[in-house]
């Protein structure tokens, strides 16, 4: 399939917020380059600030700007941007209910080359735990663009995970992004596998493979982290003779346990969770050896759904 760049789309999107909207500014923590917001600095120099390194100060200065009337999108490696700049996230961004909006990139083991300082595997799993914020984790590049257009409009603190490489594309470009809604890859009756990010990549493979064997799998999208709708997951789960999940974070607090608290009481299915367990990432030549090693590979979901189908 056609892949494209998700941080070229975040910053192709945010010059084109910025075309339309002139109260949207952009903050970067000298990675520019990385996240691509170099581009909204190109087109608007006098509203980008470059913060250099120093998170917890761009996360403070985007909220006065936000008190200000202003709506600072704010960049930066996921890793940074959730665990360095929590407190000011949580303080002045998230209980103030300040409309910032940040943007963590090079989210997941997507930085494969710069090892477990780099690798963000719980960032979005630590967000997601901080009251008034709303966390999205796009498929590809079409739906960044999407839920870009929808964050400007959005009145609140919001965080964006943003992949460090390129993706297959599977939203369709008409349409628009609507909080909370999953989306459907693939038709399946037999088993439904939740999954987000690059994972729904992985994840479609592993259906291919069990269609091979007469196996039948719906993939969903689930594209927003928080919140995560009980009518969205049951519609899904309906008909069904077992539940896989499949991200690419810690499983600890992640997607498979967001599902598995909607679901618990209302449906009684086998359940597998494809995720990182208790363990930081390293580096690595490239992105799919690394998915490979830490069990999130196509053979792996394939694995999965297996094992829950058996029970």
């Amino acid at each position: 399939m056609e892949k494209q760049s998700l941080r070229k789309a975040y910053g192709e999107a945010l010059v084109e917020l910025g075309k339309q909207n002139p109260d949207v500014v952009a903050l970067e923590a000298d990675l520019g380059k990385s996240t691509m917001s170099c581009l909204f600095r190109d087109a608007f120099p006098d509203r980008y600030f470059e913060m250099g390194i120093a998170e917890q100060n761009m996360a403070s200065t985007s909220a006065g700007l936000a008190l200000g009337g202003k709506i600072p999108f704010y960049s930066t490696f996921a890793v940074f941007a959730s665990g360095r700049a929590y407190d000011q996230i949580r303080c002045s961004i998230a209980i103030p209910k300040a409309n910032v909006k940040i943007c963590g990139s090079s989210c997941g083991l997507s930085d494969f080359g710069d090892g477990k300082t780099h690798q963000s595997i719980e960032d979005g799993n630590v967000i997601k735990t901080i009251p008034n914020m709303i966390v999205l984790n796009p498929v590809d590049a079409v739906e960044v663009k999407k839920m870009m257009k929808f964050l400007v409009g959005y009145k609140g603190p919001a965080y964006i995970r943003i992949n460090r490489n390129d993706l297959p594309v599977y939203t369709p470009p008409e349409g628009e992004f609507h909080l909370g809604k999953m989306h459907p890859v693939t038709e399946g009756n037999d088993a439904v596998i939740f999954t987000t990010g690059a994972l729904v990549w992985k994840s479609v493979e592993a259906a291919e493979l069990l269609k091979k064997d007469g196996i039948s799998v719906q993939v969903v999208n689930v594209s927003t982290l928080k919140p995560l709708l009980k009518e969205e997951a049951l519609k899904y789960t309906a008909g069904k003779k077992a539940i896989v999940t499949a991200e690419e974070a810690v499983k600890i607090g992640g997607l498979g346990a967001g599902i598995a608290s909607l679901i618990i009481g209302e449906v009684n299915l086998p359940f597998e969770q494809v995720g990182i367990n208790d363990e930081f990432g390293t580096s690595a030549h490239g992105y799919e050896e690394l998915l490979e090693k830490y069990g999130l590979g196509t053979n792996h979901i394939y694995n999965a759904v297996k094992k829950a189908l058996k029970h």
